[in-house]
């Protein structure tokens, strides 16, 4: 077997790729399925299948503990084997493209990201990851690393999944080895299973004492997204015990808590195991 080729690329660096329907590999990457999916992944898809989250994480994804750091992983459960196939794709392509996955966006590239320990900045850094079975690198479209990232509407999902890669450093920092079973559940609970977590918000009393400034109750009570946001503040409150509400935008991600981290998330690949499998959370730089 062919070794992938791995190439770093800048933001204004430009790169020879073209996925389509007549390209002759069209659908293979989404064969042999070894696809993580982020909490911004799963409100996409979920939202897509009009379902309830807890209905969509129990059809789709299957859910394991990560042996080191405790944390729920979530994944996609493929269709049978021997192929083990995407259950959204079809002949025509994916069936869900509009709220694909990031990883399945970002590809062919890959990116890392690193936070300064001084000043909080994240840091970008790209590669392009080429691989023997892909022809979409013999297309003659080229397009700059920085367009790519537009093109597939990336700053959304780049945004969020900033912020749970932040969490999961401040988990490494704080509370190194695996979370206790009640600290995986919140975790899960306020990550994953954000209908579960509305409900149990607002008709279980679950943040019952903390003081939640009303327009943003009005807000969470409704969109998917600012609920998100505040399951990160509430799982950074309640395991690690460091506050940033009651109405700031995750200021806590801001504010210089954690170690410099670097991760390789944002790309898919059949022949090459995703990072989070490998590494289960962030690298802590020194």
């Amino acid at each position: 077997m062919v070794e992938p080729k791995l190439t770093p690329l800048s933001k204004q660096d430009a790169f020879r790729f073209e996925c389509a329907p007549d390209v002759p590999c069209f659908n293979e990457c989404c064969r042999d399925l070894n696809q993580f999916l982020t909490p911004y992944d799963i409100l996409r898809l979920k939202t897509h299948f009009d379902m309830p989250s807890v209905d969509f994480l129990k059809q789709y994804c299957s859910r394991h503990t990560g042996p080191e750091s405790g944390l729920p992983v979530v994944s996609l459960r493929p269709r049978s084997a021997p192929q083990l196939t995407c259950p959204f794709v079809t002949a025509a392509g994916c069936s869900v493209y509009e709220n694909r996955p990031s990883s399945c966006r970002t590809y062919p590239l890959i990116r890392a990201i690193s936070r300064s320990r001084e000043t909080g900045i994240i840091t970008e850094r790209f590669m392009v990851l080429e691989e023997s079975h892909c022809r979409g690198f013999n297309e003659n479209k080229t397009q700059t690393v920085r367009q790519w990232v537009e093109q597939q509407g990336l700053a959304d999902y780049y945004a969020h999944n900033d912020m749970l890669m932040g969490l999961i450093s401040l988990k490494n920092q704080m509370r190194p080895g695996p979370l206790d079973v009640k600290s995986e559940q919140i975790f899960h609970l306020a990550l994953n299973d954000l209908d579960s977590f509305r409900l149990q918000i607002f008709d279980d009393n679950l943040i019952k004492g903390h003081e939640i400034e009303q327009n943003r109750m009005e807000t969470i009570q409704i969109d998917d997204v600012a609920l998100l946001e505040f399951g990160i503040e509430w799982v950074q409150r309640e395991l690690f015990g460091i506050s940033s509400m009651p109405g700031s935008r995750f200021k806590g991600s801001e504010v210089g808590h954690w170690n410099s981290y670097r991760l390789n998330i944002e790309h898919r690949t059949p022949n090459i195991e995703h990072p989070i499998l490998i590494h289960e959370t962030p690298k802590v730089i020194n």
